[in-house]
């Protein structure tokens, strides 16, 4: 996602559009910093702050069944998920990775309402100030990301809908 320009809908589109953002509450400090991110991303891109909805779940395996009621109540043009699944020196981490990642996509398959991921699996995670600091700083750029990701998705998918309604 190398893109340097936000997207932006056109005037008076934007606020037709409903974004959900859930995050996951571990590393909270951290996780939050993609939310603030994507928030002030959207904005920028035109879209109001009062069309967001934000969700909080425990954790990243948490994130995908909340994705799923979300999309199935047709309020939402798009899914943004946040979290960070570290791996703590267990097998578990690459289980919890796989089924969130793979939970995210079958929401959007299954539903057909876009899901983006800000939810990141580092393999080497440690809470020293290098790391903290390191990922903190990557949790905005990854907000940022996202959020242009889920603008142009959306954008996407309804000329889509209008090119197949014509």
């Amino acid at each position: 996602m190398n893109q340097t320009v936000s997207p932006s809908f056109p005037a008076g589109s934007a606020h037709r559009v409903r974004i959900a953002v859930i995050c996951s509450s571990w590393h909270q400090d951290i996780v939050y910093r993609a939310r603030d991110a994507a928030l002030a991303e959207f904005e920028r891109g035109g879209l109001p702050p009062g069309r967001v909805d934000l969700f909080d779940v425990p954790g990243a395996f948490e994130i995908p069944l909340c994705a799923k009621k979300l999309a199935r109540s047709r309020r939402y043009d798009a899914i943004v998920a946040c979290g960070l699944v570290v791996n703590g020196g267990i097998y578990r981490h690459e289980f919890v990775s796989a089924a969130v990642i793979d939970g995210l996509m079958r929401v959007q398959i299954d539903t057909e309402v876009p899901v983006l991921s800000a939810v990141l699996t580092p393999r080497d995670f440690h809470e020293h100030e290098d790391h903290l600091q390191f990922f903190s700083q990557h949790f905005v750029k990854k907000g940022t990301e996202v959020a242009r990701a889920c603008l142009a998705t959306v954008a996407l998918h309804r000329e889509l809908d209008a090119t197949a309604q014509a």
